[in-house]
């Protein structure tokens, strides 16, 4: 098949080529950066938490004073303990995918001159840790004398176990135990790292910051009530639940249950991701009406073209041009719009993403993308010529030649 009687032929249709190729060239963008985009939504969506999440679960309560907290710790912790399948409760101020109580920024001199950066802390009571199931992949767990009594924000000084991505960034390459790190007057040193403990609101952190997160033990008292993680076997654990909040509801009547934060972490994540989800079917359905357009697009040309050549396809069948001839002249000429189309949409791709970096933080575009995007518009754009240059190959010589 000779290109050039192709080429000659597209600089006839000039406005028509052009039309198509930016049309082409629009998909090509768009659908680099909107696949892009899922790929990052889905990733999110499947940040490790670094807990055993289909055994855990959390119950908040609210609607009492501070004064009250030791008497509603104790009900809550007995009633709660009494419930059949229950194999552990705690105490524990935060839980990931949950709501955000512990959040500080912190530096790694008593100064304030190196800033660390902020951080998640998980303020919990004696078997927190264990119940959340965190790998301990250095130094030690909490010990019974690390658990202190606290009247403020949260402990002002301590032993704590950090996770490691926070002490790769804190100090990275060196060893983290016996590091301490501040946050205004209060300081804390580092005993303990787990593999990873992700923050409870992971999609408004950048992705090397979600797992920045501080477990740090202290005693219940009128900051660190009412937030229980319950542990069961996942397959009671709806159940488990269930009985949970009736149970308070009889033991604590004067005390509100807080439902809309009252869950397992497996209805948590879903919830936290939720707008992630609606996201990704949004950018699915614009790629889809996007290649729809596309291919309606192609069809309509080279249909048009098909029947205003009628006579051109004739002449060449009595010439001895086959129907294979005919058909791989119409794909032919599809790949070479669809190719000016993509080459041009590659640059567009890119100037999308530059735009969409600046102003939504979204990371550059890898180049793996474009050639996934290339291939899907050079099969999309084949599929779409085929009905019509079968059509092409079809028209007999002599009718294409009876209007001579």
């Amino acid at each position: 098949m000779q290109i050039q009687p192709i080429l000659a032929a597209l600089r006839k249709h000039r406005l028509a080529t052009m039309l198509i190729a930016l049309e082409i060239a629009l998909a090509c963008a768009v659908l680099c950066n909107a696949c892009f985009m899922i790929a990052n939504r889905l990733h999110d969506m499947r940040i490790a938490s670094g807990v055993d999440e289909a055994a855990l679960a959390t119950v908040q309560l609210t609607g009492y004073e501070p004064a009250q907290a030791a008497d509603v710790d104790a009900r809550a912790l007995a009633a709660l303990r009494a419930v059949p399948g229950m194999q552990s409760v705690s105490l524990l101020n935060s839980i990931p995918f949950g709501s955000r109580r512990g959040t500080a920024g912190i530096s790694t001199d008593a100064e304030g001159k190196h800033f660390g950066g902020v951080v998640e802390f998980y303020v919990g009571g004696p078997g927190s840790l264990q119940a959340l199931g965190a790998k301990l992949v250095a130094g030690r767990a909490p010990q019974a004398d690390d658990f202190q009594p606290f009247t403020g924000f949260m402990p002002t000084t301590g032993q704590v176990q950090i996770t490691r991505a926070l002490a790769e960034h804190l100090w990275p390459g060196e060893n983290p135990l016996g590091k301490q790190f501040w946050s205004l007057k209060m300081h804390w040193r580092v005993v303990g790292v787990v593999a990873d403990l992700v923050r409870p609101d992971p999609p408004g952190w950048s992705p090397q910051e979600r797992q920045w997160s501080v477990f740090l033990p202290a005693q219940p008292g009128p900051y660190l009530t009412g937030s229980y993680l319950l542990r069961a076997a996942p397959a009671d654990l709806p159940r488990v639940m269930r009985d949970a909040l009736a149970a308070l509801g009889k033991a604590l009547p004067e005390v509100v249950i807080d439902r809309e934060n009252s869950h397992t972490l497996v209805e948590l994540r879903h919830e936290v991701f939720k707008s992630d989800r609606v996201m990704a079917g949004i950018l699915l359905g614009v790629i889809a009406a996007l290649l729809l357009v596309t291919a309606l697009g192609i069809v309509g040309l080279a249909s048009f073209w098909v029947a205003q050549r009628r006579r051109q396809i004739g002449i060449r069948r009595a010439i001895g041009a086959t129907r294979t001839d005919i058909l791989h002249y119409f794909q032919t000429e599809n790949f070479l719009i669809v190719s000016f189309g993509i080459v041009l949409g590659m640059v567009l791709a890119y100037a999308l993403n530059l735009l969409l970096m600046t102003h939504y933080e979204l990371p550059r575009l890898p180049l793996a993308y474009l050639p996934i995007g290339a291939l899907a518009l050079w099969t999309l754009g084949q599929l779409a010529v085929l009905g019509p240059a079968l059509r092409a190959a079809k028209v007999p010589p002599v009718v294409a030649t009876r209007s001579v």
